[in-house]
């Protein structure tokens, strides 16, 4: 995930990799996607595309995934020069897309979600103990920031985030968005997708939001970023 710096005056430069006509199309066509979705819940807030899918997963996908995520996890990190102590605490590990489960828990994703899983990042497998935490921040890319160097030719600025919850929480770990005042607590196999980007394609600073501390018990989760450029095919090779 992308930290979240102010971003200089210089960032509403056009930016062939930031392209709010690309990305803004993107947004339209995952919306008449999920909102045709009978299972695809719309979450009823002001400012943000948020939406819900409850049991997406089963408890089986959900365990193997837990397993795969406790077999490779290590401290996860943030974009060099956008550490701050304290501000995300969990393990995390990027999954397999070659592994025949993962191939075929993304392709599920996409069937609901619509944007080509090549858009996708490495699928990201997250856990946090009692206490550990991830302090509020926006998904998408501050082009002002130097790991846009990077990121801006390999994929482009993010545009969705799709996040499933794993296991229930006990108490704490909620995913919670402060600017639209609502909180997702995690339950096994529910689904949240959100669009970082406004509907005109420019970046929607209101999808600000936080992994809140676990109290009791483990939280895993799984997330996928999704690109405005075919995030595989630059990156391959």
């Amino acid at each position: 995930m992308a930290s979240q710096p102010q971003d200089a005056p210089a960032e509403r430069k056009f930016d062939p990799n930031n392209d709010p006509a690309k990305l803004a199309k993107i947004g339209a066509e995952v919306t008449r996607r999920l909102e045709a979705n009978p299972l695809v819940h719309k979450v009823d807030v002001p400012d943000l595309q948020l939406y819900v899918f409850i049991d997406f997963l089963g408890k089986r996908d959900c365990q193997l995934l837990i397993d795969k995520i406790d077999a490779h996890a290590v401290p996860s990190t943030l974009y060099k020069g956008t550490q701050q102590p304290g501000f995300r605490t969990s393990s995390s590990c990027h999954l397999n897309r070659w592994d025949p489960d993962i191939t075929r828990i993304e392709a599920k994703m996409t069937e609901v979600i619509g944007i080509d899983n090549n858009y996708a990042e490495t699928m990201q497998g997250q856990r946090y103990h009692v206490g550990q935490e991830f302090k509020a921040h926006h998904d998408f890319f501050h082009t002002s920031q130097d790991y846009w160097k990077q990121e801006g030719p390999t994929g482009g600025q993010r545009s969705w985030t799709a996040m499933i919850f794993l296991n229930d929480v006990p108490s704490g770990g909620a995913t919670e968005f402060p600017h639209v005042k609502i909180g997702v607590r995690p339950q096994a196999g529910t689904m949240l997708i959100w669009n970082n980007m406004n509907p005109d394609g420019t970046m929607n600073y209101k999808s600000l939001h936080s992994g809140t501390p676990v109290l009791a018990g483990v939280k895993h989760i799984i997330t996928k970023w999704y690109r405005q450029n075919n995030w595989l095919a630059l990156n391959s090779g």
